[in-house]
C-alpha cells in the first residue's frame, strides 16, 4: 500500500508535467506537489502506518520522488526565464543608427584647467610635475620642513590629524622633503612644481577645507648662482601667463618656516587695475601665493649641504588663481558640482584670462 501511494503520484506527476507550457504553470506545479499541502508533502503522513523496519526504504522513496521533481522544476525554470529574457531583449533593442536624445553635460572643472595650463607652462620651462601621498606623516608635513613638534608656526594650520602621526596634508610642501631626500645619496639639481590637493579646517568665501596647491621647487649648486631674482622672474612669467598680461607683482616680507628669506607675493588688482576696490580692500593689491629662499634647514635635514645647494620654492593655491582667472566671486562654487555652473567653462578659452 505503501509503494502504490508513491506510484500514484508520480504517476500524476508525470501527466502533469506534460501540461507545463509556461513559467506559471510551473510555479502552480511546485505548489501543488511541494506546498504545505502537496502531494508529495502529503506522502510523509504514511510513515506513521508503516513498520519501523520498512520507514527509512519508504522514506527514501520519498526523497528520490521529491528530487526528480526539482530536477524538473530547476530545469524548466532555467529554460522558461531565457525564453522570458531573450524575448525582452528582442522587443526592447535599440537602434543604435537612431540619433541619440541630447544629454546635459558639463566641463572640464576650472581648477583641472588651471592645473593644466600651469602643468603646460612649467614643462616648457624644464619643469618636472611630480605627485605625493594625500595621506602624510607628520614627519613630512612639518618636521622635515623645519617645523618640529610644538613648533608656534603649526598653529597657523588647522589640520585634520588621523592618527598621532598620520594626516591629511596641509601643504603640497611635503613633496619638497620627500624628493631631496630621494637624493640624499646623490645629491643633483631639481625643478619640479607639485599640483595637488591638500586639507586645513577652513571654510568661507575664500577658503575651503579642501583646496588646491602647486609648490614650485628649484635647488641648483651654489656656482650657479639661483637667487630671488631668478624666482621673481619665474613668478613673473608664471603670473602673466597664468592670469594675465598687465599685473604687476609686489614681494612683501613674510615668514614661512621652509624659506628664509620669506616673502608674500601679491598682484595688482584685476577688477581695479591697482586703484583700490571693496575686493582688495581699497589697497589695489591681492596676495595670491608665498614664496622665498629654501630654508638651510630643510635642505640639510633632507641629505642637502646648504653650503653647495640653494634654491627656491614657492606655492601659489590654485582655486585663488581660478578665481582670479575667470571671475568667479566665490570659491565655494567650484565644489557645488553644479553643471550650470560648470557647462559655462565651454565657452571659455584664453581669450577670457584677464587683460
Amino acid at each position: 500500500m505503501k509503494y502504490q501511494k508513491v506510484e500514484e503520484v508520480k504517476l500524476i506527476l508525470e501527466e502533469d508535467q506534460k501540461q507545463i507550457t509556461n513559467l506559471q504553470k510551473l510555479n502552480d506545479l511546485k505548489i501543488k506537489y511541494l506546498g504545505k499541502k502537496g502531494l508529495i508533502t502529503e506522502l510523509n503522513q504514511y510513515i506513521k502506518d508503516i513498520p519501523s523496519e520498512e520507514r527509512k526504504e519508504f522514506g527514501l522513496c520519498v526523497n528520490e520522488l521529491r528530487n526528480e521533481f526539482n530536477d524538473f522544476y530547476e530545469t524548466k525554470k532555467n529554460l522558461f526565464e531565457t525564453e522570458i529574457l531573450n524575448q525582452k531583449l528582442e522587443k526592447e533593442a535599440i537602434d543604435i543608427t537612431l540619433p541619440s536624445t541630447k544629454t546635459k553635460r558639463g566641463s572640464k572643472h576650472p581648477v583641472n584647467r588651471m592645473i593644466e595650463r600651469i602643468e603646460d607652462l612649467f614643462v616648457s620651462m624644464g619643469y618636472d610635475v611630480v605627485s605625493g601621498p594625500e595621506l602624510e606623516t607628520d614627519e613630512f608635513c612639518f618636521e622635515r620642513l623645519n617645523l618640529p613638534k610644538g613648533h608656534p608656526a603649526r598653529d597657523m594650520q588647522d589640520s585634520f590629524y588621523i592618527t598621532d602621526e598620520y594626516l591629511l596634508r596641509t601643504q603640497t610642501s611635503a613633496v619638497q622633503a620627500r624628493t631631496l631626500l630621494a637624493n640624499k645619496d646623490n645629491p643633483k639639481p631639481i625643478r619640479e612644481i607639485v599640483p595637488g590637493k591638500t586639507y586645513r579646517k577652513e571654510d568661507d568665501a575664500t577658503h575651503s577645507h579642501q583646496f588646491c596647491q602647486c609648490e614650485g621647487l628649484v635647488i641648483d649648486k651654489k656656482e650657479n648662482h639661483v637667487s630671488l631674482a631668478d624666482l621673481k622672474g619665474t613668478l613673473e612669467i608664471f603670473v602673466k601667463e597664468v592670469i594675465g598680461d598687465n599685473l604687476d607683482l609686489r614681494f612683501r616680507p613674510s615668514y614661512f618656516p621652509f624659506t628664509e628669506p620669506s616673502y608674500e607675493v601679491d598682484v595688482t588688482c584685476f577688477k581695479c587695475g591697482g586703484k583700490g576696490c571693496p575686493l582688495c580692500k581699497d589697497t589695489g593689491w591681492i596676495e595670491i601665493l608665498g614664496a622665498g629662499i629654501v630654508h638651510p634647514n630643510v635642505l640639510r635635514m633632507n641629505g642637502y649641504n646648504p653650503d653647495e645647494w640653494g634654491g627656491f620654492a614657492f606655492g601659489p593655491g590654485l582655486e585663488r588663481l581660478t578665481m582670479f582667472r575667470y571671475g568667479i566671486p566665490d570659491m565655494r562654487y567650484l565644489y557645488t558640482n553644479d553643471i550650470r555652473f560648470l557647462e559655462e567653462f565651454d565657452r571659455k578659452d584664453d581669450s577670457d584670462a584677464i587683460k
